[in-house]
């Protein structure tokens, strides 16, 4: 039965850029499933609310909604464990859903640095309600709030130390070999390519070279996803 996965896109439908909807790409191509895109806009609500959410992504498997990145990762784990483990054993489920709550962060920190770039890759709609809904949750401009990345990013950059020290010591976070606790992270990296030209790493941060590795995973997955570099 064919997967259905609704993802968040803007102006191009090709083009999806939510950093929930990454970590479920990348592991459904990790379990080596494939799933029917439905291209989602924030003004659609209607055609998720059906399924019980008002967020991306939402799986459909048969008359099955599963909705919520984590929610979708384990519903694949358990429900094909005859494909390639997302986490490697009920350990790696435990220590994934501790990064699970660390990478949220890492989106949360970087949205600061990218958050004017984001409309101009929507549909006018759906940029107006962009701008009216965060800047009604930051209580500025949404430039103002963006207005000194070229410093902040400093800071940022420093808060991926914990990434930063295990890469120095293994290829992914997985370890040989990447799994769905470096899918969380790389989520957020790959939400800010395809939204934002603001350079977020240093070409000779270890952070940079498993970004790079990952763009390349799964025949190019991501990287064939329209972005503004890679």
């Amino acid at each position: 039965m064919t997967l259905k996965l609704f993802e968040l896109v803007g102006i191009d439908p090709s083009r999806p850029f939510s950093p929930y909807c990454w970590r479920t790409r990348m592991a459904l191509a990790h379990k080596g499933l494939s799933a029917e895109t439905i291209p989602w806009c924030f003004t659609e609500r209607s055609a998720i609310t059906a399924h019980g959410s008002e967020k991306v992504p939402v799986l459909l498997d048969g008359d099955t909604a599963i909705v919520d990145s984590w929610a979708i990762a384990n519903y694949l784990e358990d429900t094909y464990p005859g494909r390639p483990s997302l986490f490697g054993g009920e350990g790696g489920r435990a220590m994934a859903r501790m990064l699970n709550w660390w990478g949220d962060g890492v989106i949360g920190a970087m949205f600061p640095l990218i958050i004017a770039d984001i409309p101009r890759n929507l549909k006018p709609e759906d940029a107006a309600y962009f701008r009216r809904t965060r800047e009604a949750r930051f209580g500025r401009k949404l430039e103002e709030i963006m207005a000194g990345r070229d410093q902040a990013v400093d800071g940022f950059r420093k808060s991926l130390d914990p990434l930063r020290l295990t890469l120095r010591t293994q290829t992914y976070v997985g370890g040989d070999a990447p799994n769905y606790a470096d899918y969380i992270v790389f989520g957020a990296f790959q939400w800010a390519r395809v939204v934002s030209p603001f350079k977020l790493l240093m070409e000779d941060d270890p952070v940079h070279a498993w970004r790079e590795r990952l763009f390349d995973g799964f025949d190019g997955l991501a990287r064939k996803s329209p972005g503004y570099h890679g």
